[in-house]
């Protein structure tokens, strides 16, 4: 498995906005108020990644406090590693559907309803952004460390 492409999640996040923002003009007078329950989903999840991704490469790297601790399956990681590409791909498609949003209702702030909804939409961007890059960090502790003996042979 590669690692994610910072140039996909930016193709992600612009094609949702695009397709939101547009999605919007025929609907949005039509919709109820954004609810405020994806920023602490968003959030938690976020925190669930960044720990998981701590333990996760203390048990790789066989830190000090790990050593107890049980070996680490390598399909386990490999799990993860899934977990933390897919994280990113739907965070990216989450980050670019509440964008859309806050752009939509931009010019209308002087009302309270796309008030509201553009500060929901800009804290669930921020909330989606975060879990964007607890999921890459997330893919990047299931990384491997090189072995130093390896490098060793292809020095040689």
């Amino acid at each position: 498995m590669r690692a994610t492409r910072p140039s996909l999640l930016l193709a992600l996040v612009f094609a949702a906005a695009l397709s939101v923002w547009a999605l919007l003009k025929g609907v949005y007078s039509q919709m109820v108020p954004l609810p405020w329950t994806a920023v602490p989903t968003l959030l938690l999840l976020a925190l669930g990644e960044i720990v998981t991704g701590v333990n996760l490469r203390n048990k790789i790297h066989h830190k000090a406090a790990a050593e107890n601790a049980r070996p680490v399956d390598p399909l386990g990681v490999a799990r993860m590693a899934a977990l933390g590409k897919a994280s990113a791909h739907a965070a990216a498609v989450l980050t670019g559907v509440f964008l859309g949003f806050a752009l939509h209702v931009l010019p209308n702030l002087d009302l309270p309803t796309p008030r509201h909804d553009f500060v929901v939409s800009a804290a669930t961007t921020v909330s989606a952004l975060a879990l964007t890059g607890a999921a890459l960090f997330l893919e990047w502790c299931c990384r491997i460390p090189e072995d130093p003996e390896e490098k060793k042979k292809e020095r040689r």
